[in-house]
């Protein structure tokens, strides 16, 4: 149950992350920003991962085997890293539509899957 727990909490804070690292590119659409500086940008973006770290830190607390969990923090890493790419591809597909993902992208991600395998490898 910690595991499924662990990559849940670990899926909630990609979701902000991701927000909060390029959800602010498209911000421009909105009337209320158009004049905004940087300043603001950085603030909107620490306020979203402020919830981000607060499912973040739970995860790998759980999930970690010194915790009582079923990762190792070199396998927490690995699993935070696929969850993040699959949030990302999601988010950039839903959100920025002109976006187009090739197949070098596709590569890329089942190589970054393959290092799941071989990090749950004896």
């Amino acid at each position: 149950m910690r595991a499924l727990y662990t990559i849940l909490l670990l899926i909630g804070s990609n979701v902000f992350m991701t927000l909060a690292w390029y959800g602010h590119l498209r911000f421009k659409d909105f009337k209320f920003f158009e004049q905004k500086g940087l300043l603001t940008f950085i603030l909107i973006s620490w306020l979203i991962a402020f919830f981000e770290y607060c499912l973040q830190v739970p995860a790998n607390r759980i999930g970690h085997d010194s915790n009582g969990g079923p990762f190792s923090l070199m396998q927490l890493k690995i699993i935070q890293e696929v969850i993040s790419l699959l949030v990302f591809v999601v988010f950039s597909v839903i959100v920025f539509k002109n976006e187009e993902i090739k197949w070098n992208h596709y590569a890329a991600i089942l190589c970054i899957i393959a290092a799941v395998y071989f990090v749950f490898k004896k």
